[in-house]
């Protein structure tokens, strides 16, 4: 049985496959070889097409790192019947706190500040004055893993009100976490101070949050965007962000990644950002990547798969 790993992966995940199986690893040459060789894969970020499917024939289950699965085309995964899961779950602590991160960093300007005295400017406090986020409302689109920790965080740290929108959640959801649900994105817009995005990139998703939505929030409102690129609408934030139709935003996620100062938004004051790293600790990756060894070799082994996406 021969594993190939296509992207760093922490140790405890390697050194499982290798207890089990022959791996190659991300860094040696014959990484190359994967379509040919490979019985199963281990992945991160790196993009599996149908004319990769088409190549591996002897591919028989991939497992992917985390819950996003927009770099594997899954059809082609179908057609070839390779297993496909992902990792679902495990990273979410680290995510909400990034999250809740952003928001206070953009909301008391933390980076703004940080940036001056960096500089040798001179800090004028006065003039940079932030807003509190006690009792504030905030919008959390999306009631999976991540959007139930934020949830708690702000009821728990900032008595928030909080407001929730996710058509694919049942009624009763949250049943111990107070919050008031939104029948529509639209009827949530208008109310929030936060809009914190925590749903997968998917056909209807993408472009939500663009020049409607932006023009539908308040002016000191904030977007957070810890979920993935694409999501938000990049030119129509800017654009609501330099003529200050809302007050700022606080992205770990982009359309292209990772971001660089080629993206006009990584430019305005206003916006803090980090480069796809909410789900970066190390208690994290410890974790994940030992699950996404333990379900691969699972797979290959015979076992029914666990978190099956194809």
């Amino acid at each position: 049985m021969k594993i190939f790993i296509l992207d760093p992966f922490y140790e405890t995940g390697v050194a499982y496959a290798a207890e089990h199986a022959t791996i190659v690893r991300w860094d040696e040459p014959a990484i190359a070889d994967w379509h040919e060789e490979a019985d199963g894969v281990m992945v991160r970020m790196t993009p599996i097409r149908a004319a990769d499917f088409a190549r591996a024939a002897r591919l028989k289950a991939i497992c992917k790192q985390g819950v996003g699965i927009e770099n594997i085309d899954l059809d082609a995964a179908r057609a070839h019947g390779v297993v496909v899961c992902n990792t679902p779950g495990i990273n979410s602590e680290p995510v909400a706190e990034m999250a809740l991160a952003l928001t206070l960093a953009v909301s008391r300007r933390v980076a703004e500040f940080d940036r001056e005295i960096r500089s040798g400017g001179k800090v004028e406090r006065s003039r940079m004055l932030g807003h509190e986020m006690w009792q504030r409302t905030v919008g959390i689109v999306g009631m999976g893993h991540v959007g139930t920790r934020i949830a708690r965080k702000w009821r728990g740290a900032f008595d928030a009100r909080i407001l929730a929108y996710d058509p694919y959640v049942p009624a009763d959801h949250w049943p111990d976490i107070r919050h008031e649900r939104m029948p529509s994105l639209e009827a949530m817009l208008p109310e929030v101070d936060v809009l914190t995005l925590h749903l997968p990139l998917t056909e209807e998703s993408r472009g939500m949050i663009g020049e409607r939505a932006l023009a539908m929030m308040r002016p000191a409102a904030l977007v957070v965007n810890t979920s993935r690129g694409g999501i938000v609408d990049e030119a129509a934030l800017y654009k609501a962000l330099q003529a200050e139709q809302i007050a700022g935003a606080g992205l770990d996620v982009f359309e292209v990644e990772p971001p660089t100062t080629a993206s006009p938004l990584v430019s305005l004051r206003n916006v803090v950002s980090t480069p796809h790293a909410a789900g970066s600790s190390y208690e994290t990756q410890r974790r994940i990547a030992r699950v996404t060894a333990e379900q691969l070799v699972d797979v290959l082994a015979g076992k029914p798969p666990r978190n099956r996406v194809a």
